[in-house]
């Protein structure tokens, strides 16, 4: 059984963990090192992005997420967690970090504002049937580099994108208890 941590300085932690116990897995949340040192697989969820990587360099957490990121070690990133796996940000604030290791450039905030949140079913490679895909200040991915693999668009632009080991949505699929975006995450750690 694999061993899934869950970010959890900060965003939908709960709901991650909770998808990913119901498939049968280890989940924890991580929010220090030694957390970060059990982890077969990671999962950054969303919330802030500023914020996580703001609460991940105090927490020293950042430089560790980057080496074990780097290095090969399965991570999916939804809304906030796409953005932080980009190599590049627009609309990301003057002194905003991310993790890196996605070779993309992702747009924060792409759809608009709270008040412009939406649904949608998406056709997403991999999946026999469209999934429910709920976007909540989403962000969008404008560019990708050679290696990375778009599997949904929305509204003419990359929403779900994979790259080796790392498997980005720009929406929430935590919180529809589906569980099928999660299990295509497992087949990459299992990989």
């Amino acid at each position: 059984m694999p061993s899934i941590g869950v970010f959890a300085l900060q965003g939908d932690v709960r709901e991650h963990l909770q998808t990913l116990t119901a498939l049968g897995v280890d989940a924890f949340p991580v929010r220090r090192p030694s957390e970060l040192e059990r982890c077969d697989g990671l999962v950054l969820p969303g919330g802030e992005s500023t914020t996580m990587a703001k609460l991940a360099r105090t927490f020293e957490l950042l430089d560790p997420l980057r080496e074990r990121i780097h290095g090969g070690m399965p991570t999916f990133g939804t809304c906030a967690g796409m953005i932080l796996l980009a190599d590049r940000i627009e609309g990301g604030t003057s002194d905003q970090e991310t993790i890196g290791g996605l070779d993309a450039t992702v747009r924060r905030n792409a759809f608009g504002r709270q008040v412009d949140s939406f649904e949608a079913d998406l056709e997403l490679t991999g999946l026999d049937a469209p999934v429910h895909a709920v976007f909540i200040r989403a962000p969008w991915v404008e560019q990708t580099g050679p290696e990375v693999e778009v599997l949904a668009e929305a509204h003419g632009h990359p929403v779900a994108v994979r790259q080796g080991h790392l498997l980005a949505t720009s929406f929430h699929p935590e919180v529809d208890g589906d569980g099928r975006v999660h299990r295509l995450f497992l087949e990459l750690v299992a990989g």
